[in-house]
């Protein structure tokens, strides 16, 4: 599976951290372009640093050495890529393995997988995805539900009324994610409040505290970290024993991996990995995609049209899901503008070409999406929000070459479009989406894009 997975600053630096602890290479350059090392010690950590975030940094980098550049993360040279014809004659020949999974365990001090045979993982990854779209198949009328709550929420503002987005699509997709992946233990509102506290302090500590070493030399932030993880775990043992041989009628994530052949730790890492990831990549796929909508009118409209045109006066369907086309072409166009998933990495198993550039084996080789993402030799006015774009087979297949649809595609993310597509249709059905006057809502490049302070609309009831 190729998973192009969620990656910032500290992010990669700590996978590449893992992948080179793990598979040891040499320091070869092998005559590609790039930066010297700033420091002995530490390569060019010290420019990632100071640029703010690794997407800026290889924007830079880019910019500055071509499609094909390289830098030292440490005494380790890293390649990356940032043209979409690269990343086509990289990935079609080479055998590269998923450093999302090895970095994540990293982080949350897991083991088990990283000795695993080729037979073993590839098996343990076909449960996984099954277990998303089993969650997706079973949970969709309770995400409908969550998706009309959140409708009826607003319906009950007054137009004038700013509404915080970040907030409230953070939780609508907390609930959405826990409630399918784990079930009935978190109907009770106050378990997902517990949980979502859990899981925001362990992505801010992920986010921050790993590639500076700041939580290893603060005690009581490494005890609160170490607490959440602790809790987190707690809940989803809890879980998978109350679940366990159990005769259940809405089967949910949890589930599938119980039924597979997977130790109680593997169940356990797997289910942590989906709720966290996922419910980062749903949240802020949502929030992108609800605020591009309220600054521009006429893609609003469009969706309007389609959502009544394929529904009309019926309920959202699994089968009417894929008639969404537009819809499917908006979400699109939100990963594309918002650069959602800005930086990837690729550990190179096999000594591979790019370019006429030998990338030695076991290197590491980052994809630099937000770069090849905002290409205007790729894409034509990149920095306009334009879901038309994906009318075309062209834009489609470039979608899919990297990562973002198709038999590519990351089972968090398709989550994330399936609970998306649901939340968009009930909302554009009946509210119109404002922008408001004079807010600006800047990016961060974090674990995933972000907007940098509280993204505001304001809504009024279609007639």
């Amino acid at each position: 599976m190729l998973d192009f997975a969620i990656f910032a600053i500290t992010f990669v630096a700590f996978l590449i951290c893992a992948v080179l602890y793990l598979y040891p290479a040499s320091r070869q350059a092998s005559g590609i372009p790039g930066m010297t090392p700033t420091e002995e010690k530490d390569g060019n950590l010290p420019d990632i640093v100071s640029t703010g975030s690794l997407h800026q940094f290889l924007v830079n980098l880019h910019e500055s050495y071509g499609s094909i550049a390289s830098f030292w993360f440490g005494r380790r040279l890293v390649v990356s890529l940032g043209s979409l014809d690269l990343l086509r004659e990289h990935i079609n020949p080479n055998r590269t393995s998923d450093p999302f999974e090895t970095m994540l365990k990293s982080l949350l001090g897991y083991q088990s997988g990283f000795g695993d045979g080729a037979a073993e993982s590839h098996a343990r990854k076909k449960v996984y995805e099954a277990a998303v779209n089993k969650a997706i198949e079973s949970n969709f009328t309770l995400i409908m539900k969550l998706a009309e709550e959140l409708v009826s929420k607003w319906l009950l503002y007054p137009e004038s009324q700013h509404i915080p987005l970040c907030q409230h699509l953070l939780g609508f997709a907390m609930k959405s994610v826990t409630h399918s992946a784990m079930g009935s233990h978190f109907e009770n509102d106050q378990e997902v409040i517990c949980f979502r506290k859990d899981h925001d302090l362990i992505w801010s500590e992920i986010g921050k505290g790993f590639l500076d070493g700041s939580l290893d030399k603060s005690s009581p932030r490494k005890e609160h970290y170490e607490g959440a993880r602790g809790e987190m775990e707690a809940t989803l043992k809890k879980v998978a024993k109350e679940r366990k041989g159990k005769n259940i009628d809405r089967q949910v994530f949890m589930d599938s991996l119980l039924q597979g052949d997977l130790s109680e730790k593997e169940v356990l890492e797997d289910s942590m990995i989906f709720s966290l990831a996922g419910s980062v990549i749903t949240a802020n796929l949502c929030i992108w995609a609800t605020y591009f909508l309220a600054t521009s009118k006429s893609v609003q409209e469009k969706l309007y049209q389609e959502v009544n045109q394929v529904l009309g006066k019926s309920p959202l369907s699994l089968d009417k899901l894929q008639e969404l086309r537009y819809c499917q072409q908006v979400l699109n166009e939100t990963v594309r503008t918002s650069k959602l998933t800005p930086v990837a990495a690729r550990l190179q198993e096999l000594e591979g070409c790019v370019n006429q550039h030998l990338i030695p084996k076991e290197s590491l080789v980052i994809y630099a999406l937000g770069v090849v993402l905002q290409d205007d030799t790729s894409w034509q006015l990149p920095y306009r929000f334009d879901p038309e774009r994906f009318n075309e087979e062209a834009a489609r297949k470039q979608f899919t070459l990297l990562g973002f649809s198709g038999s590519q595609e990351c089972p968090e993310l398709r989550f994330a479009y399936t609970v998306a597509t649901i939340m968009l249709s009930t909302l554009i059905k009946q509210l119109i989406l404002h922008p408001v006057e004079g807010q600006v809502v800047e990016m961060k490049y974090d674990l995933v894009t972000t907007p940098k302070e509280e993204a505001w609309i304001t809504v009024s009831k279609r007639s």
